[in-house]
């Protein structure tokens, strides 16, 4: 199970000439990471008096933000036995899914500009690159293996899906990092 394994271990076992952990386990990856900035800004939050106003909206933020990091630690690994057992079903299911976590993970981010430690706004932005990388990663994996599917119908569904929810991932990226960018030149 690479979720187990030393980060050093992982990386030499993704660029060595083996199958997997490969770009799918590598989105869910990059998203746990996303997840883990949210829980740590929020923890860094938590119980300063100046955001006092906030702790309801952190607790349920940082509740949400720790089922994404578990669920894509989770990923990262059925990833990899998906691939390694052929199942091409699982392995459009699993990026896929890891794609729609992202979208849900991104969402997180813009209330912290305003309700997060400031001391941690620049994780905020970082944050949502990692969920814009993982979403647009694990889009990559869903549509290579959605081919293999040769459904037409539920392929054009999908696709309409990762449009649209690209769009706004983007968007939402785009609108923190500029607020996160004004914060920071104050």
């Amino acid at each position: 199970m690479y979720k187990n394994i030393a980060v050093k271990d992982y990386l030499d076992k993704l660029a060595a000439k083996v199958s997997t952990p490969g770009g799918g386990s590598s989105a869910a990856l990059c998203a746990a990471m996303a997840a883990s900035l949210v829980s740590m800004v929020v923890n860094f939050t938590l119980g300063k008096p100046k955001y006092a106003k906030f702790e309801k909206g952190l607790k349920e933020t940082l509740g949400k933000s720790e089922a994404l990091r578990r669920e894509f630690l989770r990923l990262v690994d059925l990833d990899a036995v998906a691939y390694k057992a052929g199942d091409m079903r699982d392995a459009f299911n699993v990026p896929f899914m890891v794609a729609r976590l992202c979208f849900e993970g991104i969402k997180l981010c813009p209330a912290l500009i305003r309700q997060g430690n400031i001391n941690l706004i620049s994780d905020v932005a970082v944050a949502a690159v990692f969920f814009e990388a993982g979403f647009s990663s694990a889009s990559f994996n869903a549509r290579i293996n959605l081919k293999c599917l040769k459904d037409k119908k539920f392929s054009r569904d999908v696709m309409r899906e990762l449009n649209q929810k690209n769009k706004l991932v983007k968007s939402i990226r785009l609108d923190t990092e500029e607020k996160v960018g004004d914060i920071i030149r104050g």
